[in-house]
């Protein structure tokens, strides 16, 4: 199974106030990650591209939420 599948099962289990709090520490760990990258090249510059994405999941799994709760 893909990574992204994976990521999306793991997903369903947690609630909206999980998903926020994983945001949150996903894009601090980002920043660190970026800062880190700056100073001395990453032996893994992809994992910066990877932790994006990850970020953009849990963010469009949020909004898809809160829209199904509109409805």
């Amino acid at each position: 199974m893909s990574k992204k599948s994976d990521f999306t099962k793991g997903l369903k289990d947690l609630n909206e106030a999980d998903l926020t709090a994983r945001i949150k520490e996903d894009k601090l760990r980002l920043k660190k990650l970026e800062f880190a990258h700056a100073i001395s090249p990453l032996e893994s510059p992809v994992s910066i591209r990877n932790l994006r994405k990850d970020i953009a999941r849990l963010q469009t799994e949020l909004r898809k939420r809160q829209i199904e709760a509109i409805s």
